[in-house]
């Protein structure tokens, strides 16, 4: 019998409340901050949400990094999701000569992770990475993102992926210290709360 649940980045944290035994959200953001920040990607770094739903998350990120942040504005969604072609025309916040990073919960098809690519380079980003805790990678993902503008993919290893699903600018990042002293805290009746906010 199950008596906790343990997760990391959920689509959606309001999932919690349908359970009705004790859920603990964990949040990979300190995983990929460590990474970028071991990186030496520079100072003039943007942290860009994919829509305005991901304003939240890209602020996160921004406030950890000490880095301003952007919006994809994707005023034609209906269009862009029946096309799978167009790229969005509008950016909120200046990319310009900046190294643009899109962070995400989820990267599925890769498509909107390719066109956010692509619009930031049109505005002028001079580097792009991506960033998503989950790596679905459905459908033709391996090569939408490998021939995208992307620097780098970086995910988690929340799914495992086989070795087709693997490519050159793929980055797996691995949960195992996050969970495992996520578990440790728990057994031991401690607070969780401080690895929400470790750099």
């Amino acid at each position: 019998q199950i008596s906790r649940l343990v997760t990391i980045d959920l689509h959606a944290p309001q999932v919690q409340g349908f359970f009705d035994i004790p859920v603990d959200h964990l949040q990979a953001t300190s995983l990929f901050t460590k990474y970028i920040e071991e990186q030496n990607l520079g100072d003039d770094i943007v942290v860009v949400a994919p829509d305005h739903a991901g304003v939240n998350l890209a602020r996160k990120y921004a406030e950890r990094i000490k880095a301003s942040i952007a919006i994809i504005d994707n005023r034609n969604d209906e269009v862009r999701e029946r096309t799978e072609q167009e790229v969005p025309e509008y950016v909120i916040g200046d990319v310009k000569g900046k190294t643009a990073i899109i962070v995400d919960d989820i990267v599925d098809t890769g498509v909107r992770m390719n066109l956010s690519a692509q619009a930031l380079k049109n505005f002028g980003a001079a580097k792009v990475y991506g960033i998503a805790t989950h790596a679905v990678l459905s459908a033709d993902a391996v090569n939408t993102l490998q021939n995208s503008p992307l620097e780098k993919m970086i995910v988690t290893d929340t799914i495992q992926l086989p070795k087709e699903k693997k490519f050159p600018k793929l980055v797996q990042l691995s949960v195992d210290d996050l969970l495992k002293e996520a578990i440790v805290r728990i057994h031991n009746n401690q607070s969780i709360d401080t690895l929400f906010n470790r750099k």
